[in-house]
């Protein structure tokens, strides 16, 4: 009897040890799916339905596909141009980073067809487009931040967006408001051509730079590898802190002060340093587990030097 207990015990350990490491390789691919699920629920049910502009060359193609009434064309454009962008990815960035970008590409036009079709809002300026527009946004951002923490993007200005925000250290969305200067005037172009109504036009600009917004702002809040903190920690500890964030980030420098506590008079190690905002919890769990009694803050600062290393979109250091 004891015996089967232990070859049963053994066998349950061997399971779930399987179990969980086959989840840990699957867990990647699986937000990526669900990421790239969910842009074609935003494009599906909120952005075209509110028929406004999309960013970079995916807003060619929307632009395109409007003109036409044709979601087709929409789909063929976006697949040519994506693909594109991936051995863009594949030779700038990292090999890692454009396979799983891809990977949620393909979700996106496989699902795009298949999803059913459902009419979730009035898409009239007078009805409910403005609803349409900031869900259709939210969404995209969540998706777009969603791809980027698993090592991934949606594709398009996304790719260029990583491609820039490692060169220049500036936050992943904020060349998406430059890709849309030039997609946004070529599509009001095409609906001034097709409808030659100047008012609808300009309802299409508003409510396309609210879309822009909205998904901007998602991404930048939900995706921080690029915002900054400066993070100070007074402590008596300073030696072995300064040795756990070697341990964490060997690319990470830090500054030790003395200091002389001015209502106590006790001497303590000031350490001060500049880490994302991505790596900032892990620093946190490990400071705190060092030192109990430990006393910290952190503020967010701008326009880092360019020399400071930010590890490239598609690894986690």
């Amino acid at each position: 009897m004891t015996s089967l207990y232990v070859i049963t015990f053994k066998s349950y350990n061997v399971f779930y040890k399987f179990m969980k490491n086959t989840l840990a390789k699957l867990w990647p691919a699986l937000v990526l799916i669900s990421s790239g699920l969910m842009y074609a629920i935003a494009l599906k049910y909120f952005v075209f339905p509110a028929k406004v502009i999309l960013t970079g060359l995916e807003g060619i193609s929307s632009s395109l596909s409007y003109y036409f009434e044709s979601t087709s064309l929409f789909l063929v454009l976006y697949l040519a141009f994506q693909l594109v962008l991936f051995a863009f990815a594949w030779l700038k960035l990292s090999r890692d980073f454009a396979i799983r970008t891809l990977l949620v590409i393909i979700t996106v036009v496989i699902f795009l067809p298949l999803l059913p079709e459902l009419h979730i809002a009035q898409p009239e300026p007078q009805n409910e487009r403005i609803l349409l527009v900031l869900f259709g946004g939210i969404l995209s951002g969540t998706a777009k931040a969603l791809a980027f923490r698993s090592h991934g993007s949606t594709g398009d200005e996304d790719i260029i967006g990583a491609y820039f925000a490692s060169k220049y250290l500036k936050p992943v969305g904020s060349i998406a408001v430059l890709s849309a200067v030039v997609s946004t005037t070529f599509g009001l172009v095409l609906e001034l051509l097709k409808t030659q109504d100047l008012n609808a036009v300009l309802n299409t600009l508003m409510y396309t730079c609210i879309y822009i917004f909205a998904s901007v702002e998602m991404l930048n809040n939900l995706y921080q590898k690029f915002a900054l903190s400066m993070l100070v920690v007074i402590t008596n500890k300073a030696s072995d802190i300064g040795q756990g964030i070697r341990e964490l980030y060997p690319h990470r420098t830090f500054i030790l002060q003395d200091g002389v506590g001015g209502h106590s008079g006790e001497k303590f190690h000031m350490l001060r340093t500049i880490v994302t905002n991505e790596e900032m919890p892990q620093i946190i769990d490990m400071i705190e587990e060092i030192d109990h009694n430990i006393f910290y803050f952190h503020h967010t600062i701008k326009d880092v030097s360019q020399t400071y290393y930010i590890s490239p979109i598609g690894k986690r250091k």
